[in-house]
């Protein structure tokens, strides 16, 4: 029983050590705030990502975005560079592609492994040090210097200025395409536009939480939000909300640890997400529901829901 609670501590020790806690947040400012502009990003990103059914689509994305960055890992330029580029070849190929749903899985399955293999060789072929490769998977927080936060936050204006631009026709083309294709608006334009955003916003999103891990950060805050309200406004609003508590948590708690960030952040998002599940299962009970409008389409017209 000794040995185990002694094992038990030391397990502890490893996850969350605060001893010198106050001068690892003044070291690490850097990640705190490029973890606080990606959750703003992945939080509005997932929105549409779960409205447009594109959770497979991350996936595929970020495994080429993966390679972008162990290729430039392996040449010694710029690893942000080479993830956008990644990234974007797999987004614009998803986007022109694959305009329905059977063409895009098809796609998006054959992208990844590829990606995947891409990378792993490319990691094989890298002689530098085994946590540059390691965090590429799993994401690292200490790995943000000036240059790459400077990077950072001018992708995530990008992509959030791309989102403005486009947010009324494309929650329009999101909720009803056909019948936004039967009123003018460019559908496929406007898919291949968001493809490109969802691209930038995975890029940047593997510097911190990884390439195997992405997901927890574009899909599960926009997921949880879904099932505890109905409301366009407020869906967006507790997605960014959950994927702010999500990154910037983990890298508060990663802080303390020799763990990667990566395990804290998905733990952080699947709570939440698990949370609102019991919240929506205890309404159902009760008769109570989260909203009267939806972003898949019940209740209202689609130009109405598009303004909302």
């Amino acid at each position: 029983m000794i040995h185990l609670l002694a094992d038990a501590g030391d397990v502890w020790s490893r996850l969350f050590d605060f001893s010198d806690y106050g001068a690892l947040v003044a070291l690490l400012r850097n990640s705190i705030i490029a973890g606080a502009v990606l959750g703003v990003v992945g939080g509005l990103i997932g929105v549409f990502v779960m409205t447009r059914d594109l959770a497979f689509a991350v996936h595929g994305v970020s495994e080429l975005s993966f390679a972008g960055a162990a290729a430039a890992l392996l040449l010694g330029v710029n690893v942000v560079g080479g993830s956008l580029v990644g990234s974007l070849i797999a987004a614009i190929a998803i986007g022109v592609l694959g305009t329905r749903a059977k063409d895009r899985n098809s796609i998006i399955a054959v992208l990844m492994p590829f990606g995947l293999g891409l990378g792993i060789l490319f990691l094989a072929l890298y002689d530098g040090r085994a946590s540059n490769k390691f965090g590429l998977l799993t994401g690292q927080i200490v790995s943000v210097d000036n240059p790459q936060l400077g990077y950072l936050v001018a992708i995530g204006a990008v992509v959030i200025l791309g989102l403005a631009v486009v947010w009324r026709p494309l929650m329009f083309a999101s909720v009803d395409p056909d019948v936004a294709a039967a009123r003018g608006i460019p559908v496929r334009l406007l898919s291949i536009v968001f493809m490109v955003l969802l691209g930038l916003g995975t890029a940047v999103s593997i510097q911190i939480v990884g390439a195997l891990l992405v997901l927890s950060l574009l899909v599960t805050p926009a997921a949880a939000a879904m099932r505890v309200s109905s409301t366009p406004r407020v869906v967006v609003s507790l997605s960014v909300l959950f994927a702010l508590t999500s990154i910037v948590g983990g890298i508060m708690l990663a802080l303390g640890s020799s763990i990667p960030i990566s395990p804290y952040v998905t733990t952080i998002s699947f709570t939440i997400y698990l949370v609102c599940r019991i919240i929506e299962a205890i309404r159902a009970r009760t008769g109570t529901s989260g909203g009267t409008r939806t972003l898949a389409g019940r209740g209202g017209s689609p130009a109405g829901r598009a303004r909302a």
